[in-house]
């Protein structure tokens, strides 16, 4: 792993320590490969990364940018969060934008043999059908000069005609050992005192989780070394924490706190809904519900709402209130049964 990158000061180790060439980035071995055969064709295809989170996928979408159009990437390639801008107007102001305009450089000696521009669409599965929809004819009024790469969490939210004029690689959760080794490279390249099992707490924790694990790891070395306490201490402060505290306040009957505190991840800590879904499902089943067919049922609806372009903000916060409808009737129930 000789190409990561060195001390960058204060930045976060999650971005410090991401991979600059596809050779590097951690396990996903099969799509590295066929990727770099792809990138050496003739014929660069579009691309949709499908996967769990944290597992390399906007990482490795930025390796091919860097490979494929080298050192002037970066002005080249439009990467968006499809999540914060989810709706045709996105699409046809900034997407088609930029995809309509052919770089043209003057100075032959910098041109690269690649005659098009990249387009990362993060978090694709959060756009909306009709926004999707929208980028079907972008993408083939636009072939000559551009290429699309699609990253999601759920392929079955990408529209048949998006898939079918990709190529799809599916990214695997990654396994214990390689991100326990990778974790023990940031150790050691940052000076940190760690233990072993408190890397394998994180793993636990995260679910093989790239990013979540990293951001585990730096918090707990701020407290002085990697330890099953300190470990332990900065899960706690996660933000798959604070979304069970959410829930647990719904659940109580708290909504005006739970909705605070639900405003206060997402405006001010930046999560996403899709993120707070996840972790809410993750802390809901590990708290035992007494009612878990009808939680099930209930994330399943606003999984659905939020994947169809509903408010996000609204959903999440009548998701909330369900909660406290199921928290009272097992409260109910165990009056009843007492």
């Amino acid at each position: 792993m000789s190409s990561l990158k060195g001390d960058l000061g204060g930045l976060m180790w999650s971005e410090k320590y991401r991979p600059s060439r596809l050779q590097d980035v951690v396990d996903q071995k099969e799509i590295i490969t066929a990727l770099t055969s792809l990138i050496r064709g003739s014929d660069v295809p579009h691309m949709l990364f499908a996967g769990p989170a944290g597992t390399g996928k906007t990482t490795t979408a930025l390796c091919v940018a860097r490979e494929l159009l080298g050192d002037d990437w970066r002005r080249d390639t439009l990467d968006l969060n499809a999540s914060d801008e989810r709706g045709i107007k996105m699409v046809r102001e900034r997407v088609k934008e930029f995809a309509s305009v052919m770089k043209l450089t003057t100075d032959s000696s910098k041109q690269h043999d690649r005659p098009f521009r990249i387009i990362i669409l993060d978090e694709a599965d959060e756009m909306t059908p009709d926004a999707q929809t929208a980028l079907r004819r972008i993408i083939e009024d636009s072939s000559k000069t551009t290429r699309f790469i699609f990253i999601c969490n759920y392929l079955s939210q990408i529209i048949e005609p998006i898939q079918s004029r990709c190529a799809v690689f599916r990214f695997t959760r990654l396994p214990e050992e390689e991100v326990v080794d990778y974790l023990k490279m940031i150790c050691e390249k940052e000076k940190v005192r760690y233990e072993e099992r408190a890397l394998s707490q994180i793993y636990s924790a995260t679910m093989g989780d790239m990013r979540h694990s990293i951001n585990i790891l730096q918090t707990a070395a701020g407290m002085g070394s990697v330890s099953v306490a300190t470990v332990a201490s900065s899960i706690g402060l996660s933000g798959r924490a604070r979304v069970g505290e959410v829930i647990r306040m719904a659940l109580a009957g708290r909504f005006n706190e739970s909705r605070a505190k639900l405003m206060e991840l997402v405006q001010v800590y930046g999560m996403s809904e899709t993120d707070f879904l996840r972790y809410a499902n993750q802390e809901a089943y590990e708290m035992k519900l007494d009612r878990p067919d009808e939680f099930a049922e209930l994330m399943a609806e606003y999984d659905y709402r939020l994947a169809s372009g509903a408010h996000p903000e609204i959903q999440l916060a009548a998701l909330l209130a369900q909660l406290g409808r199921i928290g009272l009737k097992s409260r109910e129930a165990k009056a009843e049964k007492a």
